[in-house]
């Protein structure tokens, strides 16, 4: 079989060294030149949680083979319609891609190659790229799991194949309604994802800061709203019904779901969101792919979405260098 990484970041990095680790041989293919060379010269070195090194084969787009049987998709989703069209053309006649992005990229990937050759995956785990060929696992390995599925719901032979693969690394689940599990994602990035980009924190950051935990608390309200609204119930995240913990409905419960944000995200408190990685680095931010999706999805739905729609203006205007991450940009909210 085989297989590569398409856009071996932080999370793509750490995949792949895991998969190298148990013997499994994945292409590692990103733009970063540097990255390629360090991982090529002295392999794939993951450290935060865990610490190991371990031979990869790393390339540039353009030195990509033909004939892959199976690709991974871990870049942002800012130019997904010429990525995946680029990496069509690199496909096996049976291969596959198995989007692992933020947001809602299933649709528009299975219009470029159909729906039956378009998988999806959620990551429960996060990741910083510390520099070329250094990749931090910044979730406990308790955590490191995957969510599998196909837009028509079921599974197949391929499912159970990426399953096979994901399995090397940590627990790896197929779910019948994988849909569901997008968007228990798209919560979770709409909400601390975005907020990490708007104030400079850690998701821990978020959690402290009270007006920033109540924004996300929000932002989470108004995702279970469109997600009802659309039919679509949110599937659990690590064996927990996020709806029953954290949605509400009145006062009392609001109060309790605020209190339990901090022990739901505990083991994500070291996070930081890619999102405010980019806004650092002076690159394009995907926020338009996560809370943007969620405002859309909202409109759609006919639920409104000011918290998701705040961030995603703030946002835009830390790119354009209006405003800088800082926790004083929580003050344009209105709660």
């Amino acid at each position: 079989m085989k297989t590569c990484i398409y856009g071996a970041g932080s999370l793509g990095t750490i995949l792949g060294a895991y998969l190298a680790k148990s013997g499994f041989n994945a292409d590692l293919i990103t733009r970063n030149k540097a990255h390629v060379e360090a991982l090529n010269e002295k392999g794939a070195h993951v450290v935060g949680k865990v610490d190991f090194t371990v031979p990869v084969r790393a390339m540039v787009p353009d030195e990509m083979e033909d004939g892959y049987d199976v690709v991974f998709l871990m870049t942002k989703c800012l130019e997904n319609d010429a990525t995946v069209r680029f990496i069509s053309s690199h496909l096996s006649d049976k291969g596959i891609i198995c989007t692992c992005q933020n947001g809602l990229p299933e649709p528009g990937i299975a219009e470029i190659i159909g729906e039956d050759r378009t998988y999806g995956c959620t990551i429960g785990w996060g990741a910083t790229l510390k520099g070329p060929g250094v990749s931090e696992l910044t979730s406990g390995e308790g955590t490191l799991s995957f969510s599998l599925g196909r837009i028509k719901g079921g599974t197949d032979d391929n499912l159970r194949m990426l399953q096979d693969i994901l399995s090397k690394m940590g627990d790896a689940e197929i779910d019948e309604d994988f849909m569901a599990a997008r968007w228990s994602k798209l919560l979770i990035n709409a909400s601390f994802s975005g907020l990490s980009a708007v104030t400079g924190y850690t998701f821990g950051g978020v959690i402290d800061d009270r007006k920033a935990r109540h924004i996300a608390q929000n932002i989470m309200k108004e995702c279970m709203d469109t997600a009802h609204k659309l039919g679509i119930k949110l599937a659990p995240m690590q064996g927990h019904d996020i709806e029953k913990i954290l949605g509400y409905n009145g006062p009392v419960k609001k109060m309790i779901s605020y209190h339990i944000i901090p022990v739901a995200m505990k083991k994500h408190r070291a996070l930081k969101a890619s999102m405010l990685q980019d806004i650092e680095k002076g690159k394009p931010t995907e926020i338009d792919a996560i809370d943007g999706a969620l405002s859309q999805q909202g409109r759609k739905a006919g639920i409104p979405t000011p918290c998701t729609d705040k961030t995603v203006e703030i946002v835009h205007m830390i790119t354009e260098g209006s405003l800088k991450p800082s926790p004083d940009n929580l003050r344009l909210y209105s709660l």
